[in-house]
């Protein structure tokens, strides 16, 4: 293949943004961000469901406050009815034995209750200084994710801008060149994951950095400038300046 010298050294420029645009593709796959974004929905996750499960303590605890209070209310409104029975004329000594036993094992059941009660109350109120700790966890956590992803969408932008300002600067580099049949070969290796091109310097190649044999060398110094001659380690396209030294 034969193409004009001066599209040959336009491969270099090509090559240039390629690489700077396969750089930035790296930094894409590779943000910290979304080590540290996956990290925080982890820890949102986790606090969310450690939320959960105080507040489900906390509703166990609020129903078994309600039913102890009703409890309480339903003895001391027995106890009540029972004082004003006895408290009454025209009953017997019999009734007012078995009143003056219910009130005696009605106090036992409310005093009972009220220590189940001021238990449990005191029980409530440590799953509430939890609650308020998991609340608050839950938001930092969630703050953090914000963040995070704050950060996460301002370095992707950035490097979306970096890339569109590549992109154009590789369109004209294209738009210059004159050998489709050169443009073809460097695209071809590029599909392959390959660098399509290196400067030739004083006897190495830019694209796989081997030094080259002499006998090559000498080949290199015979061909044509218009000649189109593959690295013969990597097989990228080999480009001769002033730099090249032969």
């Amino acid at each position: 293949m034969k193409a004009d010298p001066a599209d040959q050294r336009r491969l270099l420029d090509l090559a240039e943004v390629d690489a700077e645009l396969a750089r930035l593709a790296h930094r894409r796959r590779s943000l910290p961000e979304d080590a540290e974004h996956a990290q925080a929905e982890t820890a949102v996750r986790s606090a969310k469901d450690k939320l959960v499960e105080v507040e489900t303590s906390a509703g166990d605890l609020d129903r078994d406050i309600r039913r102890l209070e009703r409890d309480v209310e339903a003895v001391r409104a027995r106890t009540v009815r029972d004082q004003q029975l006895l408290a009454g004329a025209g009953i017997g000594a019999k009734q007012a034995s078995d009143l003056q036993h219910e009130l005696e094992t009605l106090a036992r059941r409310q005093g009972v209750l009220e220590d189940e009660q001021l238990e449990v109350m005191e029980q409530r109120e440590a799953v509430g200084i939890d609650l308020d700790h998991a609340r608050g966890d839950l938001a930092r956590a969630e703050q953090t994710l914000a963040d995070v992803g704050a950060r996460r969408d301002s370095a992707l932008a950035d490097i979306a801008a970096a890339e569109a300002g590549r992109e154009r600067a590789r369109a004209e580099v294209v738009a210059q060149m004159g050998a489709a049949d050169l443009l073809a070969a460097y695209e071809a290796r590029r599909s392959q994951g390959k660098v399509g091109a290196g400067l030739l310097r004083e006897r190495r190649c830019g694209a796989c950095r081997l030094e080259l044999d002499r006998t090559f060398i000498g080949q290199l110094r015979a061909a044509a400038a218009d000649d189109v001659v593959p690295c013969e380690e990597c097989g990228a396209i080999l480009v001769r300046t002033a730099e090249s030294s032969l």
